[in-house]
């Protein structure tokens, strides 16, 4: 379960503070679609940074499957990061220089995972996400469509308890931003934890539970 508590974020830039987050009290069960919602600037991102275990809090807790992470160091965070949390952005975030194979092949080596495992498990996700056929073609020769099912393909290669999910259709057209709230909605059957932030009632509309944030405060819930 994730779990935080009076979680806060305030950045100070040139003696003058904004608070991004104020006072977070939100608990996601293992296996649950959450839609994060809200204007801009209300600090849907800065929560997803934290909760993808980017940034620290300034204040609260942060409870990450039993492990306490609010007051952990940068590299405290990236080896909690490895292997339980994939990241699925608006902007693909795929390397140009390397193939769709080896884009999705590099959380694996992060992992030192031996080669003949390396190997069967990106070839299980490629297939998975329909893009075997384009294994050796590099980012640019890609679609937007196949470039998000590569950057799912890669969030998921090591079998994470968490995919966050920021704006993932929102460089896509209405076909394939389905086709890629489908695949996340497959991930989440599988038992896969979904945290999404979003701008689209019709993306919220796959999540179980869509939070609305205002200000930095949670101001409502919806079950679907």
């Amino acid at each position: 379960m994730i779990r935080t508590s009076n979680l806060q974020k305030i950045f100070t830039t040139e003696e003058v503070e904004t608070t991004a987050l104020n006072g977070i009290n939100m608990e996601i069960n293992q296996g649950e679609f959450v839609a994060i919602m809200g204007p801009s600037g209300c600090g849907k991102s800065t929560l997803l940074n934290i909760l993808g275990l980017l940034d620290n809090p300034s204040d609260g807790q942060y409870d990450f499957f039993g492990t306490e992470v609010g007051k952990m160091s940068e590299r405290q965070r990236a080896n909690l990061r490895k292997g339980n949390i994939g990241f699925v952005f608006q902007s693909f975030n795929l390397i140009d220089e390397l193939t769709v194979y080896e884009n999705v092949e590099l959380p694996l080596l992060y992992l030192k995972t031996p080669a003949a495992d390396r190997k069967k498990k990106v070839e299980a996700a490629l297939e998975r996400m329909n893009i075997m056929h384009r294994r050796n073609h590099f980012p640019q020769q890609l679609s937007g469509g196949q470039q998000q099912r590569v950057a799912i393909a890669r969030a998921v290669i090591a079998d994470p308890k968490v995919i966050l999910a920021d704006e993932p259709t929102g460089n896509l057209d209405s076909v394939n931003g389905l086709e890629v709230m489908n695949l996340l909605t497959q991930l989440n059957q599988a038992g896969t934890t979904v945290i999404m932030v979003t701008h689209s009632t019709h993306d919220s509309g796959f999540a179980h539970r869509v939070v609305n944030l205002f200000d930095g405060k949670v101001v409502t819930e919806q079950f679907h």
